[in-house]
């Protein structure tokens, strides 16, 4: 069996690739100087964007991933959009802001960023959001790309290793930030990541990195003897010196205001796992299943309550590990976390 790139890491770590400007350049090489693999998310980018990240990637390591959003279009239930801007609206227009109540869609420039991986070939490229069909798995493979899927369930890794993917990355339901399922209606009941990797592992025989609710070091080692051969950390870096997490999240993550983290689809239509705050309990009853449609209707009230320093109105993605997130800088972290596991 073919070696996948995230297994020839001195340490079993991956840093997760996490969108909207928190994974800078900084934080992946800090992870590769570190020992682990990084991953350059590619995630709401232009490839005209996307390629000086994969430039700058380049110039610190040969083996790191490229992560992007696979399209997963879903039907949207008008009236329960129309109803959830509604409600929206007052609480947009106290901050001076004015909303724009279409639904707006788009498929994140995915098409265009495959072309470009295909014409500049990467070791690893990641999909999520959605499975990679098998003619794009194809045609990464014929550039000597090697393609994982991040799958939440064992059906998801059987469609992924029936479309020809060279790993998995699992995903736990106690995750940070946006859900990878490719089933975006349905329900996460709350499991053990460790436990749905042997789930994966008893149906799929595919390389498997690992993640969510990872807090330290035991929960990297419970993964690592469930099957997993890397771990993957996203929320344990949002602190770090080389993350680009605002002021406002990080003072967040370690406030003793907030003390519990919740899936909801309030801010972006999409189950994704945040620190409970006003805006979640305002809107997770009403929130609808409609991404992007929901991200771009929120996207301007957020960013003002990024702009105030307002933690009740922002969206601060944090799997349920959050309380060991800590000021140091990621290649510490990293270090920390996987010295013991050296390959």
């Amino acid at each position: 069996m073919t070696t996948i790139a995230f297994e020839k890491t001195a340490l079993p770590i991956i840093g997760a690739p996490m969108a909207g400007g928190t994974t800078t350049p900084d934080l992946t090489a800090a992870v590769a100087r570190a020992g682990g693999f990084p991953f350059v998310a590619g995630g709401y980018l232009t490839a005209e964007a996307l390629a000086p990240l994969i430039d700058r990637m380049r110039e610190t390591t040969e083996n790191f991933g490229v992560n992007l959003f696979a399209p997963n279009p879903v039907p949207i239930d008008r009236a329960a959009f129309d109803a959830f801007a509604s409600a929206l609206e007052p609480v947009a227009a106290e901050r001076g802001l004015t909303l724009n109540p279409e639904p707006v869609d788009d498929d994140d420039h995915y098409a265009q960023k495959v072309d470009y991986l295909l014409a500049h070939p990467v070791p690893l490229v990641s999909m999520t959001f959605n499975i990679p069909t098998a003619e794009v798995v194809a045609r990464l493979h014929d550039v000597g790309t090697q393609v994982a899927a991040t799958v939440t369930t064992p059906a998801e890794a059987r469609t992924g290793a029936e479309r020809g993917v060279d790993a998995l990355i699992v995903q736990g339901p106690r995750a940070g930030g946006h859900s990878g399922t490719a089933d975006p209606t349905r329900s996460i009941e709350d499991r053990a990541t460790s436990d749905v990797v042997r789930d994966v592992l008893a149906e799929v025989d595919l390389p498997i990195a690992a993640g969510g609710g990872v807090d330290g070091v035991e929960m990297v080692e419970a993964l690592l003897q469930a099957g997993a051969s890397t771990v993957v950390v996203g929320t344990l870096l949002l602190r770090t010196d080389e993350a680009g997490t605002a002021e406002t999240h990080r003072a967040a993550l370690a406030s003793d205001d907030f003390t519990e983290t919740q899936l909801t689809r309030a801010f972006t239509g999409r189950l994704a796992r945040a620190l409970v705050n006003d805006f979640v309990r305002t809107f997770d009853s009403i929130a609808v299943n409609a991404y992007p449609a929901v991200h771009h209707l929120t996207k301007s009230f957020r960013a003002q309550a990024k702009k105030d320093g307002d933690p009740q109105g922002l969206h601060l993605w944090a799997g349920t590990g959050y309380r060991g997130a800590r000021e140091a800088s990621a290649q510490t972290i990293v270090k920390e976390l996987g010295a013991q596991f050296a390959r």
